[in-house]
Parts: C-alpha cells; structure tokens; sequence
C-alpha cells in the first residue's frame, strides 16, 4: 500500500475510534439506562454518518485551497471565497446527515425534524466539528511539509560542503604533484640512478590520491605509509644536507582517519623549510595516537634570513577548512621562531563532523 493513502486511512480510523467514544461518553451522561452495546452502537452510527462532511472539507482544502495558498500567482480573495463555500457545503451535509440518522434512530435520545437542520447552535456544533478534524489535518501537513523542507535543506547544506571538500582537496593535489616533479626533474638532469626510484614512489602516492583520496576515511596505517613514501621522495633529492626523523606511536593501525589531511604540514615542511636554505637542515615529525586521539607535530629548520613564514603562504588555511568540515573536535596550531618552524596538530579522530 502506497505510504500516503496509508497515513491518511490510519489517521481517519484513528479519528473514528477516537470520536465514537467521545460520543458514547456524551450520549450517555443523557441516557444512562441504556445497555452500553446500544449507546456505543449508535456513537459509531451517528460518527460514520457525519464522516462524509468532514472528509469533503478536508479534502477539499487539502487538494484545492492549501496548493493554491502557496502559490504567488493565486488571488487570495478568491481562494479564501471558495473554501467558504467548501465549508458552507460540508456543514450543510453534516447537519443533514445528523438529521437523517436522529430520525432514521427510533431509540435516537433527542426528537428532530428536518426543521431543525438550521438551528444556529447545532449550525455552529457543525462548523466546530468540520473544523476540528480539519484543523488537525493541515496542522499535520505543515508539520510534514515543515520537515521535508529541513531535511530538504540539510541534504542541500551536505552536498554543498562534500563539494567544498572536494574543491580544497584539488587544490592540494597539483601542488603536491608539482614540487615532486620538480624533484624528478632536478635528479635526472643529473642523471641520478634514483630517479626510477623517486618515479616509483611517486606512482605509489598518485595511485592513493587518486583511488584512496575519495573515500572519506581510511586507516591511519596507510596514511603513515604515504607520508613515508613522501619523505623517501624528498630525502633523495636532498641527500646528507637534510635530517629527518619520523617519530611513531600508534596504539591502532586501524584507526580510521581523513585521507592526505597530514601531509600538508609534512610537504610545506619540506618547502619552506631546507628547500630555502644551503646549509644543514632537519625536520622532525612526532606522531601519537591514544585512544582515538592524535597528535601530530612537525618541526623544521628555517633560514634566519628569509623567516617570513605566514600561515597564508603553507596553505594552513585550507587544511583548516577540510579539517573544520572532516572534525568536530581539533586544534591547530603554529610557532613561528626565528630558526624553527612549528606545527601542532590535535584531533579526536572518533568526533567526526556531520558532512
């Protein structure tokens, strides 16, 4: 059964159990010498006969008024007009019918004739009831239509955000692939024998930007791996003039963890850092990870003649945005001395954001 006409039958059916005993408890405060069986008999009788009036209203709004209410081009006047003349109708019906069963009912606890259709106060009863079940259907409505719009609006603000992602990673990539085919190039005009080897290494880091980058996470252990395979790369080319080490403490291999969001830090290391300056460098990198808890360190070496580093020229600020939309909870932070270049990175790895 379609999932629409089942919301409705369940709520008309829930509206008639709920108004037969309503009308049994009435009936009976007037007639409390008649069996139980009788009285809720005659509820339900009454209850269904009226049922036509309310659901013609309803409707009526629901497949006519309340559309065009939302539309800009609608005449407002004129839609409110006809859905009087709905009401008129459906409160006409509901006083007939009640008329017609009380008449129909020998055992019916009131004596009516057909002249008392246009009663003012029954009239008004009428108005009340037609408009009760009415009111509670559109307020339902709004309500769904309320929620199909926020969620509308969450997907949107989702999609919206997985495409900022997306955008701040392919910043990230050519620049990553350009400062290591710089590498390439420098090394084979030397006709260095490792050349072959920077390109393999270099194949490996493609193959994981290209097929492991679009996932949303992956073990922490294959992330070391590529900030391994990276320093490998940039070792070669500057040979004893530069020292590297890498500090590891991993109590799980399988954390989960954004793809190449720590390899920034290490390849601006390399940038700013011994790539700028003739005499020896270092760069030490510190990994930790606690209970889903990480921290991540890298410190380098800079020339004290050129230590204009700003957090706008390695780029912080996109790492920041992917880390703002992959992370609830971390803190970046920098220490820019005179001779060394600091980062300190700390994430929850298991408080991800809600992209």
């Amino acid at each position: 059964m379609n999932k629409s006409i089942l919301r409705h039958f369940l709520f008309w059916l829930f509206y008639f159990i709920e108004n037969s005993l309503f009308q049994y408890t009435w009936i009976e405060s007037f007639l409390p010498s008649i069996k139980h069986a009788d009285l809720i008999v005659q509820a339900m009788v009454m209850n269904l006969a009226l049922m036509p009036s309310k659901l013609l209203f309803t409707y009526c709004v629901f497949c006519f008024s309340l559309p065009r209410a939302f539309k800009k081009s609608t005449n407002n006047f004129s839609n409110l007009v006809i859905t009087l003349i709905f009401l008129l109708v459906a409160i006409l019906l509901h006083r007939f019918c009640t008329i017609y069963v009380a008449i129909r009912s020998p055992g019916f606890f009131v004596k009516v004739t057909y002249r008392d259709m246009f009663n003012a106060a029954q009239l008004f009863t009428a108005l009340l009831d037609v408009g009760f079940v009415c009111g509670i259907a559109i307020a339902l409505k709004l309500f769904r239509m309320q929620l199909k719009t926020l969620n509308k609006e969450k997907d949107l603000i989702k999609e919206k955000l997985e495409t900022e992602l997306k955008f701040l990673k392919g910043q990230l990539n050519p620049h990553f692939l350009f400062n290591t085919l710089n590498n390439i190039y420098a090394l084979t005009r030397k006709r260095s024998e490792l050349a072959p080897i920077i390109i393999l290494k270099l194949s490996k880091l493609l193959r994981f930007m290209l097929y492991e980058s679009e996932k949303s996470h992956v073990p922490i252990s294959e992330e070391i791996r590529v900030l391994e395979d990276y320093i490998e790369v940039e070792k070669v080319r500057f040979s004893k003039e530069l020292c590297v080490t890498f500090i590891q403490n991993i109590d799980n291999n399988n954390q989960p963890i954004a793809p190449l969001i720590l390899l920034p830090f290490i390849e601006n290391a390399f940038k700013h850092g011994p790539g700028e300056m003739l005499s020896k460098s270092f760069i030490d990198i510190d990994i930790q990870l606690t209970d889903g808890n990480l921290t991540f360190i890298v410190v380098n070496s800079i020339d004290q003649n050129n230590c204009e580093l700003t957090t706008k020229k390695i780029g912080l600020g996109n790492v920041r945005r992917q880390l703002e939309l992959m992370y609830e909870e971390f803190k970046l932070q920098t220490e820019n001395l005179s001779e060394t270049f600091k980062i300190e990175l700390k994430i929850n790895l298991n408080k991800n954001a809600a992209i």
